[in-house]
């Protein structure tokens, strides 16, 4: 009997795959790309319709090989690579190289990969989709121009080895804008003033702020004037003015998208963009699951769209009747809309199968897995739910010349908060104040002046740097990840404390980029790129017409740059370290793994070393020095400084403070949502069970707003 043949691209795809379609097809994985632009020449012909030359990748021939004969073998192929741009070029590749035509029905596509879509999908095939290749091939052929023809120049006048990127540059030039913004805000002193109130004596205490005087708003900025202000609350007679009470509705968030999510995870579970998109494909493709072997947990990761398929509403609406009851489920399924940006392609992320609960997955996931699968399971029910309803109350306070007002709040009926209570609950707590009327004179327990700084607006994360990029239009679901792990590998930005701190290469290379190639680090001309090949994927444009329309200015401005500029000198950061073998102090470099030392007298002498942090305390092994140390990644760790002879390590940060039970030193054990625990470093010890599981920093006294501007 004749078999099919189906091309995926990944050996778990493949494997789930087999399984739903039977002994009649044969499922093989091409892992990947099999053809790509050469790497050691510019691979593009600018005078032939920018015509790329593409080679079949190093050390593929045999998989190459073995895909061929599995073709000539089968009665028919079927190519079901990622339903996006990037999938479908790989499909035509493909076809390239199995000798089928594009134009016949030989392409599959499915947003998730469950029996029923398997299924369905071989049923209906389809012509390669020749504008998406054309889209992929001109976002390909872009980021060739760019980083083949401005990456030397950077070598020349910069530093051997540096790189630039058509959409990287501009998100390093957002990292290098905000840090400006740091560098240059002036904080301001501004005080508030609270007051707790009670209506008469051993009466309930609620919280009150001062909000008006004389009628106005006003800005209290010194110690002095909150001072008089306090003493005139202390001589004044309090008096409720108003009470207003009204419900308020807190409706659920949308179904996560691809930026959406990798925001959520790294805010609940600190994931990198990176590892969120790593575990995502691994529950897209296909999981081992116990009793029912391997399956798709979720549907296709890259998308910007929030909607949701009928048939997966209905089965959560069915599941919110019978888990919660019908108070909990709205009349009508709720529809989310999508940004003007989104191609709108794909549905949101979301379970393949709402049966396969993160509770019967317990044991099929490992922890990170279950983890990501719970948050996206979670968000999807929580989408289809009614709003959370609270009780507010507002009371206003007449103080002579002065207005004060005292919020509370109570949750009403929970909604979809039953299922996913984000963390931003936390600060929603119940805030209660007594029922009070209109006339009732009140007594004042003490006032509560408080100083404050205005902040500037904080570092981007990886999180915040993913929404900016997305509220721009910069780049596509599938580059956000990309995008972070290029700029920090290539040591233009560096992570400290999950924040992202520009370098001064960074500086220098965005710098230089803005005097001399504007458009390539400009967010508009970049967002409106976007746009264009969104048009060519429509059909709507022609590839080569839009790289026309880049490459002439483009050429034009790097012939200018080469005669313009000079060598670039970056600036020299002098260590205190003196050189062991001549005495220079040494200078700090940065290396393919980060920062180290280095002599100044290179290439006479050839000293260098790592960059050591000493925390000030001893190893438990050899008592030798413990220091920071970065992993190649830039997640930081402590070790011995005695490495290799001494291999003890530690994520968590070891402190001065000691155990007083084993003598140990204690460690500060991170948590999430920046809380930490501190513990015996001592895993044998008994104390390590009774310590504290989660404490904060102490408040200070001067509290910051972010921002720059008053509360």
């Amino acid at each position: 009997m004749s078999k099919s043949l189906v091309v995926v691209e990944s050996p778990a795809k493949a494997k789930t795959i087999e399984k739903f379609l039977g002994k009649n097809y044969v499922v093989r994985a091409s892992m990947g790309h099999l053809r790509d632009l050469p790497k050691s020449q510019f691979g593009v012909d600018v005078d032939q319709e920018f015509t790329p030359k593409y080679i079949n990748i190093r050390g593929k021939g045999d998989l190459i090989k073995k895909l061929r004969d599995e073709a000539k073998k089968a009665d028919s192929v079927y190519l079901a690579t990622d339903p996006d741009r990037e999938g479908e070029a790989i499909a035509w590749h493909l076809a390239h190289i199995l000798n089928l035509k594009p134009e016949k029905a030989c392409r599959i596509e499915f947003n998730e990969i469950t029996k029923t879509a398997i299924q369905s999908a071989v049923k209906k095939p389809r012509a390669i989709d020749i504008p998406r290749v054309d889209a992929q091939q001109a976002r390909r052929i872009l980021d060739r121009i760019v980083g083949y023809k401005l990456s030397p120049l950077l070598w020349r006048k910069v530093r051997k080895g540096l790189s630039a990127g058509r959409v990287q540059s501009v998100a390093v030039k957002l990292i290098c804008d905000r840090e400006k913004e740091i560098q240059a805000f002036v904080s301001e002193e501004y005080w508030t003033i609270g007051a707790k109130l009670r209506e008469k004596v051993k009466a309930p205490l609620f919280d009150s702020e001062l909000v008006l005087i004389d009628g106005k708003k006003t800005t209290i900025s010194s110690e002095e004037q909150a001072e008089a202000l306090v003493k005139e609350l202390e001589q004044a007679e309090f008096t409720v003015a108003g009470v207003k009470r009204r419900e308020r509705r807190r409706n659920p968030l949308p179904p996560f998208i691809t930026s959406s999510l990798q925001q959520e995870a790294a805010r609940r579970l600190g994931f990198t963009t990176r590892k969120t998109m790593m575990l995502a494909q691994q529950l897209y493709e296909g999981v081992d699951v116990a009793k029912v072997g391997p399956v798709g947990l979720v549907t296709y990761i890259r998308t910007d769209s929030p909607r949701i398929a009928q048939s997966a509403q209905e089965e959560a609406r069915q599941y919110v009747i019978g888990k919660f009851g019908d108070a909990y489920l709205p009349a009508k399924p709720p529809v989310y809309t999508s940004s003007k940006q989104a191609q709108d392609a794909h549905e949101a992320i979301r379970p393949t199968s709402l049966e396969l609960t993160p509770d019967i997955l317990l044991n099929s996931l490992s922890r990170d897995q279950l983890r990501l699968y719970t948050l996206i399971w979670e968000r999807f029910i929580a989408s289809q739910m009614v709003a959370a309803v609270y009780d507010t109350l507002t009371i206003d306070i007449k103080a002579g010349r002065m207005d004060l007002r005292a919020n509370g709040s109570r949750l009403k009926f929970p909604g979809f908060l039953a299922v996913y209570g984000d963390t931003k609950d936390e600060t929603e707590k119940d805030i209660t104040i007594p029922e009070l009327t209109v006339g009732t004179a009140l007594k004042l327990y003490k006032a509560l002046p408080q100083q404050h700084f205005t902040e500037p607006p904080p570092r981007y994360t990886e999180a915040s740097l993913v929404k900016m990029l997305e509220e721009k239009g910069i780049g596509r679901p599938s580059t956000y990840a990309p995008i972070v792990e290029t700029i920090v590998g290539r040591g233009y930005v560096e992570r400290v404390e999950k924040k992202f701190h520009p370098t001064e290469l960074g500086f220098v290379v965005v710098d230089l980029l803005q005097e001399y190639f504007p458009d390539i680090v400009d967010v508009d001309f970049t967002a409106g790129l976007e746009d264009r090949l969104d048009d060519i994927a429509e059909g709507e444009r022609s590839r080569t017409a839009v790289l026309k329309d880049f490459y002439s200015p483009f050429a034009s401005t790097l012939a200018h740059a080469e005669e313009e500029i000079g060598h670039v000198e970056l600036p020299v950061e002098v260590s205190d370290v003196p050189c062991e073998n001549c005495g220079q102090m040494m200078v700090v470099k940065h290396g393919r793994y980060g920062n180290f030392l280095a002599c100044p007298g290179f290439p006479a002498c050839r000293n260098a070393k790592p960059i050591v942090k000493e925390i000030g305390v001893n190893c438990p092994k050899c008592q030798g020095a413990i220091v920071e140390r970065r992993t190649k990644r830039g997640r930081t760790f402590y070790g011995c400084a005695n490495y290799p002879e001494c291999q003890y390590t530690t994520w968590d940060m070891p402190l001065k403070e000691t155990c007083p039970v084993c003598g140990s030193f204690k460690i500060r054990h991170n948590l999430r949502q920046g809380r930490f625990s501190v513990i015996c470093g001592n895993e044998a010890c008994s104390t390590r069970e009774k310590e504290a599981v989660s404490e904060k920093p102490a408040p200070k006294t001067a509290k910051k707003k972010s921002g720059g501007k008053r509360g």
